[in-house]
């Protein structure tokens, strides 16, 4: 789901330091500047703060980028977000979340992004998605009935997390909600004991496309292509 075209490990250790960091500072801005500085209200800003954390972002570069996004500093941020679709190779239909601010830059850095990948190209694929809330957590209870939390919740559904998302001696579950949703069912994970390491829209593929693992590698790498230009946050492929 999203993003998960990713070869393992990947973000961690292929990304170059500051791209990471630029990136992961940016998502702290926008969480803060939407739902205020304070993690505890703010379960987007929370989940964007413990990712930053795993990344080793620094501590005052963290507490910078709260309160900037928040308007507690004399610099205004003016990040918007801009949506672009097409297709990768083989008809795979690809969303592209960017967080610009300027949006005459990023748009034709996208364009011309699809048109070097081989057979990619611009088009509407929204009909491909679904838009919805998305939380993702871990509880250390193993014998929790992720199921009979989602209903108590008011998520749509729920699915286990990959292994290698989930930590030894716990159990990860992914919640799915209708997007008015999203807050009061992190809200509620977090008061039940779930630690909630993602709370955030995402476009969620209806139907993955089938391909070859020959053709997997040449759509590996036009994802890789894109996701490695500053201004994209997002990019998540029916995959």
């Amino acid at each position: 789901m999203g993003a998960q075209w990713k070869q393992a490990g990947r973000e961690a250790n292929a990304q170059k330091k500051g791209q990471l960091v630029s990136k992961l500072t940016r998502e702290i801005m926008v969480a803060a500047k939407l739902g205020g500085p304070d993690p505890d209200l703010n379960a987007r800003l929370a989940a964007a703060v413990e990712k930053a954390r795993k990344a080793s972002v620094y501590r005052d570069t963290i507490e910078r980028a709260i309160k900037k996004g928040a308007g507690l500093t004399d610099d205004a941020i003016e990040y918007e977000t801009v949506v672009y679709e097409g297709f990768a190779p083989h008809k795979v239909p690809v969303i592209v979340e960017c967080l610009t601010d300027n949006r005459n830059r990023t748009a034709p850095d996208i364009r011309n992004l699809f048109k070097a990948g081989s057979l990619g190209n611009p088009g509407s694929v929204g009909f491909f998605f679904d838009h919805l809330g998305v939380v993702e957590a871990t509880h250390n209870d193993k014998t929790r009935d992720s199921e009979a939390d989602a209903i108590e919740a008011g998520a749509q559904n729920v699915e286990p997390l990959e292994a290698e998302e989930v930590a030894e001696g716990e159990i990860g579950a992914r919640f799915l909600t209708d997007p008015k949703d999203l807050a009061p069912v992190s809200k509620w994970l977090s008061k039940a004991g779930w630690k909630v390491t993602a709370s955030e829209m995402r476009y969620v593929a209806k139907n993955p496309v089938v391909i070859s693992d020959a053709q997997r590698k040449e759509v590996v790498e036009f994802l890789t292509a894109i996701d490695d230009h500053d201004d994209v946050h997002r990019v998540y492929a029916a995959l």
